[in-house]
């Protein structure tokens, strides 16, 4: 199962190398790591995507509010948060096949980014789970290439959920 962790951390060279070298050296399987700049410049927010059952997810979020630089860890479940992933993928579609997967990418609601005589490059962001159902979908027709960036995620609603978040630490 995977469960996805938000990070909230200060803007500091090599925080993120040592929260994967961390989870590393712990024997977590990182399904995938994003990071970026916050609202404030002094903050980074990161996803993390972590396999295993919840205590594994747990041991993980206490591992990493250790860390100095951390200042808070939120679980986000798919019930109280929005989650999104993007992705690039080049098809091979000649003349024959490129209707069906424009037509395709219509009905997904990704972007046609580039075209050449034998290739389309399509662009899509969504939930995990669509981004697969995309490239089942494509998988029929030959995928040249692909690139897919991680989760990012936030809880959804008013109230913050964190975990963890260290008195002496706070934004």
């Amino acid at each position: 199962m995977r469960h996805t962790i938000g990070v909230v951390m200060e803007n500091k060279p090599g925080v993120l190398s040592r929260i994967s070298a961390l989870l590393a050296r712990r024997g977590f399987n990182i399904d995938s790591i994003t990071a970026g700049p916050t609202r404030n410049h002094d903050v980074t927010r990161m996803t993390v995507v972590i396999e295993g059952d919840d205590y594994v997810a747990d041991q993980a979020a206490k591992e990493m509010s250790k860390l100095e630089d951390v200042l808070r860890i939120e679980r986000l479940t798919h019930e109280q948060s929005t989650r999104r992933e993007i992705m690039l993928i080049k098809v091979r579609a000649g003349k024959e096949e490129r209707g069906e997967i424009v037509d395709l990418a219509k009905i997904m609601e990704c972007s046609i980014v580039d075209i050449s005589r034998s290739t389309l490059m399509l662009e899509h962001s969504d939930t995990p789970e669509k981004i697969d159902l995309l490239v089942d979908l494509l998988s029929s027709y030959e995928i040249l290439d692909m690139a897919r960036g991680g989760a990012i995620a936030l809880n959804t609603g008013e109230e913050e959920q964190y975990i963890f978040e260290l008195e002496s630490k706070k934004e």
